[in-house]
């Protein structure tokens, strides 16, 4: 499954909200230096639908806030 997340960081909370059931908008308390607010985003994402971090690959948008990952939700249940 294919995840669009757009991010805020340096923001003064951390907070997901989903727009649809594959579109994000994701606040992240992190600053964008040596991907720190990516590795957030998946720590977040992966607290959210209850799957290890390892099933969740940042794919397209490095260095922007638009971001696409990668889900394997596999047997996990949301």
């Amino acid at each position: 499954m294919l995840v669009k997340v757009k991010i805020f960081v340096n923001t003064g909370k951390q907070e997901v909200i989903q727009k649809s059931e594959d579109v994000f908008e994701i606040k992240v308390k992190e600053k964008p230096i040596m991907g720190r607010a990516n590795n957030e985003v998946i720590r977040i994402l992966s607290e959210f639908f209850k799957i290890p971090e390892s099933n969740i690959k940042l794919i397209k948008g490095f260095k922007t806030r638009n971001k696409i990952f990668s889900v394997k939700l596999d047997d996990f249940a949301k």
